[in-house]
């Protein structure tokens, strides 16, 4: 009982905590969190190869031995975190007093080779313990030992680190005896009688079991909860035997359990369901999908693919509570795009589940993951759930201790979709996203939004859903049929393995039916089409138009003479800030992109949504700019629309905010008519819109877009043409496998010929390798999760994550400031030093620099970062400052970076042009 498992030296106070105590404490905790907090439908995939009490009883030996190793002299002799030699010294002489003879003269060859977790696994294995739970033990601080580990790697190369001195027998069979007789104790407070009888377990359980036993770790390691005690340390004259376990852990469980769980509905009226969550009455495409997914029994993967302003995000959420019911699940993550629509949902998120804690009468905990969720309203002013004290009445909250990595493990998660890509990327601690996710019903918006790099993240995520069986809720507008594909055959692959066949009644691979509701009921794939067809579809005229700016501004003009919103999406910010300049002054005009301060594009999406919204009263003639942000978030409604060539399902998705509402237009512009800009000639797209899209994808949108096409009964015929095209070539030229030699040279010389489509297939081959680089592997149920995590690296930055899941150019974000005479301000004016300027208002001041303008980031990163330490020293001492790089503009709200000239406005965003050298 003189082993140390932690110890502290606090305000002066010598403060330790006996080993044996925090292994009871863990034990404690994860059987907690097993019983308690666990969904029934992560027990479940544990039940699968274990019966009711087997699981339980591996889930407290988990607790009960995961620090076993800090029984041996290498972890003895550490020191204290702040290396107070009086404690380590207290604690030496404690360990003298009960027999650990000359521990304080022991010398070590190497101490730190047998870390406690490698150290763990490897006295366990040694002594019985199977591999695929030795694993556990050895990765529970967040990484497993790799795939080459053996037991006598630690036992026969480092004995000293297990046994202080293997030349002096008295003091190794002392070790000896006191770790089996700590083995002898936890194996019968857990009802085992030898460590063999410990059962094996398949992969995706060991992960699971990791996640949980590390936030059960975490746990029983945290001393306070908001000022309240927690798993508190002792004075050092105190010890095991002065400990109440009981009143200790169930005093921590009641400070830390601070929200409720839970419990999702059986849902009998679909339309009073409606009415009572959001107030209307389901459309009758909402009505039909949402009462076919409550006819699910076995809820795997779900596709919902129906036009812009349907519903499906009605349907999504409802499809949560049906399946999470099913299912057995206890929350939802909600993924999107980008922070801009992530923000936008989580509006609706925290209003319905709003009405479900009211409903329930508990506190639900609701957390937003991004990079700048803390300058989100919403968020911010919801109530920490500690302080609310009458939970009867039903609060949507924040639990503070869902924080950092922990974030995911909040029951209800609205997020960018990177948090769920990153369930695919090899990190430390990854075992806590798989264990938060395996808990919840995931439902990712604009699932066709992404790219090849980004896909292959999105498939290996879905293979593990799969193999926890968590349901999960595709949507789409514009949907190509590979995709679906991929997202069905992913699912399934991870549920059911990779030989799998999937049992179907129809040709579902080929399905163009639109709207169409695709879905795993067990082994059986279903689709639903049964939809009654619109009574009369939307024609809209396409027009190609190509023409210089101004000529283009002059159309654009005439277009609106009689009245009427004029909608202008171009691809590029420098290109939507060309034609703004241009736009005569007597006309209103709006611009909006990426390039603005978060608190100005707030303020212009707000107007934006004021003036040419839903119920909006609008004006009489206007025309607002933008570029793809305005075919994401915000419901809008143009009367006439000009867009850039973009790839055919971008190009509906812009076509969604044209006569999005049925409200009265101007006579001139009561025809839906599309002008579509940037097609100069045959194959020529223009430089600017060929860098951001693939030409081969926009020659074919090109050659297929009519003119004129009907909504919504040619959108998924239109999309399948193009990306029919695009699959069936991929396929054919793909030099992979066993065919790559019989067919290289064939393929390469025939691709020759073809440019743009070679382009496209080399770009998709690299980015699978690419993006392949870091991932995990697929689920393998006889696999141990040894080697897991190899080759993971280092931990990543916010910025370094997002780029490995994205394939983004790495780019800096700056707090952008101004500097008049001598006062630094924010860019509204307002000085620094003011008392109603904060350092998190300062900190929200932030706006991403165009890659263009920093050919070399490093060198930018360094030169900012000196300029910020020599102008702002105290920020790095500011909790919310402290990371941040500034880039000061002068009182012109002018700068110069790079050779760039830089220019910022509130009207126009951030600007940039090359500075002219003269001569």
């Amino acid at each position: 009982m003189s082993l140390w498992g932690k110890k502290s030296n606090d305000d002066g106070q010598e403060l330790w905590l006996p080993l044996v105590t925090h292994l009871i404490d863990t034990r404690h905790v994860i059987n907690f969190l097993f019983n308690n907090w666990l969904s029934n439908g992560q027990r479940q995939i544990l039940y699968e190869t274990l019966s009711e009490e087997e699981t339980l009883r591996l889930v407290r030996f988990l607790g009960q031995f995961h620090d076993i190793a800090k029984a041996i002299p290498a972890f003895q002799r550490e020191k204290s975190f702040n290396r107070n030699e009086d404690l380590d010294n207290e604690i030496l002489e404690k360990l003298l007093r009960n027999g650990f003879e000359q521990i304080d003269e022991a010398n070590l060859p190497s101490p730190h080779a047998s870390h406690h977790t490698i150290a763990g696994e490897a006295l366990l294995e040694s002594k019985g313990l199977n591999e695929s739970v030795g694993a556990i033990i050895g990765g529970h601080h967040g990484k497993p030992q790799s795939k080459f580990f053996t037991p006598d790697d630690q036992l026969d190369v480092y004995p000293e680190n297990f046994y202080q001195d293997i030349n002096n027998l008295e003091i190794e069979d002392h070790w000896k005896k006191v770790q089996d007789e700590l083995i002898q104790f936890g194996l019968e407070e857990v009802g085992y009688k030898s460590l063999s009888e410990v059962p094996k377990v398949t992969q995706p359980q060991a992960i699971l079991l990791e996640g949980l036993l590390i936030m059960a770790d975490w746990l029983a390691s945290c001393q306070s909860l908001n000022g309240q005690p927690m798993f508190s340390l002792i004075p050092l004259d105190k010890g095991f035997y002065d400990i109440d376990e009981q009143s200790r852990f169930q005093n921590a469980i009641l400070t830390w359990k601070a929200t409720d769980k839970w419990v999702a509905e059986n849902v009998n009226d679909i339309t009073a369901y409606y009415k009572k969550y959001w107030g209307f009455t389901p459309r009758p495409v909402q009505l039909k999908m949402s009462t076919e997914i409550g006819k699910i029994i076995d809820p795997g993967i779900i596709i919902v693919e129906a036009q812009t302003g349907i519903g499906k995000s009605e349907i999504s959420m409802l499809a949560a509570q049906q399946t999470a019911n099913t299912a057995g699940e206890n929350g939802l993550f909600f993924g999107l795009p980008t922070q801009a629509t992530s923000n936008a949902m989580f509006d609706r998120v925290d209003s319905w589940l709003g009405v479900v804690a009211k409903k329930q009468k508990s506190k639900l905990d609701l957390m937003l993951m991004h990079a700048k969720a803390q300058f989100n309203h919403t968020y911010r002013n919801l109530p920490e759930a500690e302080s609310i004290c009458d939970s009867d009445a039903g609060d949507v909250t924040v639990n503070s201790w869902f924080s950092g990595k922990k974030s995911i493990l909040a029951d209800f998660t609205v997020g960018t979709i990177d948090q769920l890509l990153l369930m695919s990327l090899k990190q430390k601690h990854l075992f806590l996203k798989h264990l938060g996710f395996s808990g919840k019903v995931v439902i990712i918006d604009e699932v066709h939004a992404y790219d090849t790099y980004m896909s292959s993240y999105l498939s290996k995520s879905l293979e593990w859903l799969g193999a926890y069986h968590v349901p999960v809720i595709a949507l789409s507008a514009t949907l190509p049929k590979e995709k679906r594909k991929e997202l069905i055959e992913s699912y399934a692959r991870g549920k059911y393995g990779k030989d799998f066949c999937l049992k179907s009644e129809n040709d579902w691979q080929n399905n163009e039916a639109y709207p169409l509701l695709t879905y795993l009921d067990g082994p059986r794939l279903v689709q639903f089409d049964k939809f009654e067809k619109a009574k009369k579809d939307k024609k809209v005229d396409i027009v190609r138009f190509n023409a210089d700016d101004q000529t283009t501004v002059n159309k654009i003009v005439s277009e609106i003479k009689d009245g009427g919103i004029a909608g202008v999406v171009v691809n590029t910010v420098k290109r939507a800030q060309a034609l703004k300049k241009l736009i005569p002054d007597d006309i209103p005009s709006m611009i909006l992109h990426s390039s603005f301060l978060a608190e100005d594009r707030a303020k212009l999406e707000t107007e934006l949504e004021r003036k040419v919204g839903k119920g909006a009263k609008r004006p009489e003639k206007m025309i607002v700019i933008g570029t793809q942000v305005l075919e994401q978030s915000l419901d809008i409604d143009f009367d006439v629309l000009f867009t850039d060539i973009a790839p055919i399902d971008l190009i509906f998705q812009r076509i969604g905010r044209l006569h999005r509402h049925d409200i009265s237009r101007p006579r001139a512009l009561t025809q839906s008519k599309v002008y579509v800009m940037g097609i100069n000639g045959p194959d020529d797209y223009g430089e600017g819109n060929e860098s951001i899209y693939e030409k081969y994808i926009l020659k074919l949108t090109d050659h297929y877009l009519p003119n004129i096409i009907s909504i919504p009964t040619d959108i998924s015929k239109l999309v399948q043409r193009v990306y029919d095209e695009v699959s069936k070539n991929l396929m054919k030229y793909s030099l992979t496998g066993t065919s790559r030699r019989r067919r290289s040279r064939v393929s390469s010389a025939s691709l020759d010929s073809k440019p743009d489509l070679k382009k496209i297939i080399k770009h998709t081959q690299n980015e699978k390798i690419k993006a392949s680089t870091f991932q995990i592997d697929e689920p393998a149920f006889n696999k141990t999760i040894h080697g897991w995590l190899d080759s993971s690296g280092k931990e990543l930055t916010e910025n370094e994550i997002t780029a490995s899941v994205r394939d983004i150019k790495e780019t800096i974000e700056v707090v952008l400031l101004k500097k008049v005479k001598n006062d630094y301000c924010l860019i509204n004016g307002q000085r620094l030093n003011s008392e109603t300027v904060t350092s998190e208002i300062i900190a929200q001041q932030l706006i991403r620099l165009p890659s263009a303008i920093t050919p070399n980031i490093n060198d930018t990163i360094s030169f900012l970062e000196q300029n910020t330490i020599r102008s702002f020293p105290n920020w790095q001492k500011d909790k919310w400052l402290k990371q941040s790089i500034a880039l000061v503009l002068d009182e012109n709200n002018e700068a110069e970076l790079n050779q760039y000239h830089l220019k910022y406005s509130s009207k126009m965003g951030l600007s940039y042009e090359k500075v002219m050298e003269n001569g």
